[in-house]
């Protein structure tokens, strides 16, 4: 490709980042509460577990070159101190004290009670994620892969529309505030790293640089999925409320991950 290719290149980066924000109306549904609310919630879930599964995918060839269970020590090593990094580093921030950064309008520190600092979270790990995306998206650009390219466009355009999703699942049911200024920044920083990862790529690409990017984003998944876990299955008034709501929560976990796959499919 050509530099006087890069206005055309950016304008579907820009396009396939934003189909994020095909998602923010479920926030402001007035369905989304009570067996809707947990479905809803259950539902992101599991397209969560299927990005982290889906990332994976990709990276595993590069870890496992030609399909080998011999690892490349380099990349095996990158992953593992970036994926801890992510893991460790929304640690920190989740348990963060009342009132600073993402926690000054929650109601406690915990991750049950702080949908805001929940959300943000699920956003960076999006964000990282559709960073590589960019980056692949942008390579196969500036590679000249015409073939393949309206294939990938779909593929993550269909994907980033799902994507907003487990962002507003925190505020489902919760009663928490739909401020939509904050929910506009919110998909932006699931968003916008398709666009940063894109330019990147196209005027550059580094094989380790995927595997850490990669790393990153399933750390900060793998994380937010379990205090999303805990919130589903907290305990409610009576065991026949709660095994109701279990069966909703597996079938709703379900269900996600079948449309992430079939997304990822088309």
């Amino acid at each position: 490709m050509v530099a006087s290719d890069f206005p055309v290149f950016l304008l579907l980066t820009v396009v396939m980042g934003f189909s994020i924000f095909l998602g923010l109306p479920v926030i402001y549904s007035t369905r989304a509460q009570g067996r809707w609310a947990v479905a809803l919630n259950a539902a992101a879930i599991g397209i969560l577990i299927f990005l982290a599964a889906d990332v994976f995918s990709d990276v595993a060839g590069l870890i496992y070159p030609g399909g080998s269970y011999v690892a490349n020590p380099g990349y095996a090593i990158a992953f593992a101190l970036a994926f801890t990094v992510a893991y460790a580093g929304l640690y920190f921030v989740d348990n963060l004290p009342r009132g600073s950064l993402l926690g000054a309008s929650d109601a406690t520190t915990g991750p049950e009670n702080g949908p805001r600092r929940t959300a943000m979270i699920i956003a960076l790990g999006i964000g990282l994620q559709n960073l590589t995306e960019g980056l692949v998206f942008g390579g196969n650009w500036a590679a000249g892969s015409l073939g393949v390219l309206a294939v990938v466009f779909l593929g993550f355009f269909l994907q980033n529309m799902t994507e907003g999703f487990p962002i507003a699942s925190p505020f489902l049911g919760t009663g928490a505030p739909r401020n939509i200024a904050l929910m506009v920044g919110l998909f932006l920083v699931g968003g916008i790293p398709t666009v940063v990862g894109g330019a990147l790529g196209y005027f550059w690409t580094n094989t380790l640089l995927l595997v850490i990017f990669d790393a990153l984003a399933i750390g900060a998944i793998v994380f937010v999925i379990l205090p999303m876990l805990r919130v589903a299955f907290r305990p409610l008034e009576n065991r026949a409320a709660s095994l109701a709501r279990n069966r909703l929560v597996y079938a709703g976990v379900l269900v996600g991950f079948v449309i992430g796959f079939a997304v990822n499919a088309i």
